[in-house]
């Protein structure tokens, strides 16, 4: 699995494609008018590990919110700008770390280099978000219908644009809520260009079933080495896309960041409620940032052995538990109900190593 060499470029104090980390990516959404639930929410989401943050601007008024953001939190804010381009004028003047238009919203070149010129003056970086349910009519007219190759014919088009007056601090998105048309405009764009690219499946759906088909297309996607930065986009709470796309990247090797857990399915051997255990775990555990690979596991048959690569473990017995690391027994006679305490104390332990 060989990346991509991209062009790089910096918004806020985040480098994105050539040689950094693969950037993790979430878009708030609450009310960008109540300015502490907004807050709020950004500040849950730089806690569990989001590196940008995109916040939708509906209206040029809806600009207030920036410099209180930007004085308040050190994570880069991307403006989400649609149809009106004076918002995204605004915004750049605000000092917003980036912007992302589609021009298939605007469907105006004029207006699109307005927004250039603007970026090339602030020094602000523009994404070009393409999006096949949104499509430029001269584009559609062309290809009757919406499809990969029309979106990459449009996003180089306006790439094109941004060129001609000299501003190339530029990543583009292709997406599409289908995962095949997703992929075939990636990978078709990435033969063509060298500009970074900003990964995902739009309008993936609820957490479950959008997770799983974003985890298809964005895994794929990685996999070919194609993507810079990625979000998965979720009808829920945003703090579930980051820790889903941290899943993504460490389950592909690619960044190494929190707790991997290890658990059963379970069987007739377990003798405890497991899936509650494991849950509760989950959520206890979901802030940290440092990787270490952690075990639960519902018998001595899915213990020790099965959970060898396990730093950390503990399995259930018929009356008490055992606490495991790297496939070795280190503790015994554990009480079944303080088994998850004594996990935690010996992850704390490890971690301050």
């Amino acid at each position: 699995m060989k990346r991509k060499k991209t062009k790089k470029i910096k918004i806020g104090n985040v480098f994105i494609g050539g040689d950094s980390p693969i950037v993790v990516q979430s878009m708030l959404k609450t009310n960008p008018e109540n300015f502490q639930e907004t807050l709020n929410q950004t500040r849950e989401l730089k806690r569990a590990g989001c590196e940008l943050i995109r916040i939708a601007l509906p209206q040029e008024e809806t600009c207030k919110i920036i410099p209180f953001l930007k004085k308040e939190v050190d994570i880069p804010i991307i403006g989400d700008i649609h149809f009106n381009h004076k918002i995204a004028l605004k915004a750049m003047r605000l000092g917003i770390d980036a912007v992302r238009i589609n021009p298939g919203t605007i469907n105006n070149a004029r207006k699109v280099k307005e927004i250039a010129l603007c970026a090339k003056e602030t020094k602000t970086p523009v994404r070009i978000g393409m999006n096949i349910g949104s499509m430029e009519k001269r584009i559609l007219k062309k290809y009757h219908k919406p499809n990969a190759e029309a979106m990459v014919e449009s996003a180089l088009y306006y790439i094109g644009l941004f060129e001609d007056i000299g501003w190339t601090e530029l990543k583009v998105s292709l997406k599409a809520s289908d995962v095949f048309q997703t992929i075939d405009a990636y990978k078709k764009f990435s033969k063509l260009s060298d500009y970074p690219l900003h990964i995902g499946v739009t309008e993936a759906g609820p957490v479950f079933s959008g997770v799983i088909k974003s985890a298809i297309g964005i895994g794929i996607l990685l996999y070919e080495g194609i993507g810079d930065t990625l979000r998965v986009s979720l009808t829920g709470n945003p703090v579930y896309e980051v820790i889903a796309a941290y899943h993504i990247l460490r389950d592909l090797g690619l960044r190494k960041r929190g707790i991997n857990l290890i658990s059963c399915p379970t069987c007739g051997r377990c003798k405890v409620n497991l899936t509650e255990i494991v849950e509760e775990f989950e959520k206890d555990v979901n802030h940290f940032d440092k990787h270490l690979n952690v075990a639960i596991m519902g018998c001595e048959v899915n213990g020790p052995g099965e959970a060898k690569e396990a730093d950390i473990g503990i399995a259930f017995g018929a009356n008490k538990a055992i606490l495991f690391a790297k496939g070795k027994v280190v503790k015994t006679g554990i009480p079944k109900e303080m088994a998850k305490d004594v996990l935690k104390e010996e992850i704390y332990n490890i971690l301050k190593q």
